[in-house]
């Protein structure tokens, strides 16, 4: 569908994210951040948050891209989950997930992913664009069995609010209101206007090109 351009960069391991470029047809290479990530400043905004770690992420990464690649994009996203504008992190133990699942079921809750683009042209100047998406989801109601259950798969332990919309966890799912790759972690649709403003990628115009 896309032809990239230019040397583009995912700075996350994360698979769905590999996905969703794969599927698009884009050239890509990962090289994860690796630094712990950055935490939330008091009162700062979750939208704020997600924007200022993707950019965290982002930049670790372009730091490493040697002058002699030439032009180039990376890409950082971060995803977190907020519940009555708290930020919900990753659980740190079967308990945590359990007070998680707990809390958002039955209720709404709001879903931030932030993202950064750096861009990198041949006289080495660096761009910046950095932007977020939220979606609402909503969650059944589900008795401690069927959380422990869930939890005990161990797909929550890795997951901002301790689950996966597009694993086992789809079936705590209610109804969802937004962007659905942005739950899963990167708003596909402004990444791809972000990479053809940048002239990173484009159409491709020939079966098989």
């Amino acid at each position: 569908m896309f032809h990239s351009e230019i040397k583009i960069v995912l700075a996350s391991g994360s698979p769905r994210r590999k996905d969703f470029l794969t599927g698009l047809g884009i050239d890509y290479c990962v090289i994860p951040a690796v630094a712990d990530e950055v935490q939330p400043l008091t009162d700062e905004q979750p939208a704020a948050y997600a924007m200022r770690a993707a950019h965290a992420k982002a930049g670790e990464v372009m730091q490493l891209m040697p002058q002699s690649d030439g032009t180039c994009l990376v890409i950082g996203a971060d995803t977190i989950v907020v519940l009555d504008n708290e930020i919900m992190g990753k659980p740190k133990d079967n308990a945590e997930a359990m007070a998680m699942l707990q809390r958002l079921g039955g209720r709404g809750h709001s879903v931030y992913t932030g993202c950064c683009c750096l861009f990198r042209d041949e006289s080495g100047h660096i761009c910046k664009e950095t932007f977020f998406e939220e979606s609402r989801v909503w969650m059944y109601p589900f008795p401690d069995k069927a959380l422990a259950a869930y939890i005990q798969t161990g797909e929550p332990m890795d997951k901002a609010g301790a689950y996966a919309i597009q694993g086992l966890g789809s079936f705590l799912i209610e109804k969802v209101e937004g962007s659905w790759t942005n739950i899963v972690g990167l708003p596909l649709g402004r990444l791809v206007q972000a990479m053809l403003r940048s002239k990173a990628i484009r159409p491709k115009e020939e079966p098989g090109e």
